[in-house]
């Protein structure tokens, strides 16, 4: 799979800015810096079907109902720099989804740390019997 950077995707990204909470001051009331970001998966030309499948799969609860993949950045105080960290976030969304896990494969202890957890048992189990009352029976 090549790299998913290089795919020019950008192309067929879509910004809304809008005014955003939080800090700012009176900068916050006046100026629109909360960055949206939209990517239509269903109709990405750059992207396979395999991995449109893979995508709605795994972003499928970011996904809304028009079919829309949502990114949304607010917590820098000017609107280029929540672009920038919109489409880094969706870069990685994309790359961790089209990621495929490794098949884990099933291994047994090894003897050493069966007998090492064993021993461990064992001395806790001595300890605690330590403690106990033996009385004159």
């Amino acid at each position: 799979m090549a790299n998913i950077n290089d795919r020019g995707l950008e192309r067929e990204l879509q910004f809304q800015a809008s005014r955003s909470g939080g800090a700012g001051g009176q900068n916050v009331n006046k100026v629109n810096t909360k960055v949206e970001l939209r990517f239509q998966v269903e109709n990405s030309e750059l992207l396979t079907e395999e991995e449109k499948a893979l995508v709605q799969e795994k972003l499928g609860s970011r996904i809304n109902s028009e079919g829309y993949l949502q990114v949304v950045c607010q917590t820098e105080r000017s609107q280029l720099q929540n672009k920038e960290l919109c489409v880094a976030r969706f870069y990685e969304l994309l790359r961790q989804a089209l990621t495929r896990q490794k098949k884990r494969k099933a291994t047994k202890p090894t003897r050493a740390s069966v007998r090492r957890r064993l021993e461990g048992k064992k001395k806790q189990a001595d300890k605690k019997a330590s403690r106990g009352f033996r009385g004159d029976f």
